[in-house]
């Protein structure tokens, strides 16, 4: 129900926009965030936006990602950069019905199939 697209390689200082598109099920009132992950490494919250708009970040993407989303198409954009190989995962979309945008990846009942971005150096 919830599909990423926008993944792939790009040089470190470069910009990349990874998407996902909600469907099964109106997700305008849930919280909508990304979370990644590299190998042998646990899932880290990475940013959410809430049904308000209001939005929260990780403080090693604070200033160089934006989340954003558009309830009438039912998706949520991470706009990327100034990316560094340390930004180097597989990241994933996420909804919570709840709403409550939380950091923790259990709050989150909707999970992606996830999407590679590599920042070469």
């Amino acid at each position: 129900q919830l599909q990423a697209c926008g993944g792939g390689l790009v040089q470190a200082g470069g910009s990349l926009r990874i998407s996902c598109a909600a469907s099964g099920r109106d997700f305008r009132s849930s919280a909508l965030g990304w979370f990644r992950q590299v190998p042998g490494k646990k899932r880290d919250f990475v940013a959410v936006i809430l049904e308000s708009g209001i939005t929260a970040y990780t403080d090693s993407v604070r200033g160089r990602f934006t989340i954003s989303r558009d309830n009438a198409k039912n998706t949520v954009t991470l706009q990327m950069n100034s990316l560094s190989p340390e930004d180097t995962a597989v990241y994933y979309c996420v909804a919570d019905i709840h709403d409550y945008g939380s950091r923790r990846g259990e709050e989150y009942e909707y999970w992606g199939q996830g999407t590679q971005v590599t920042v070469s150096s």
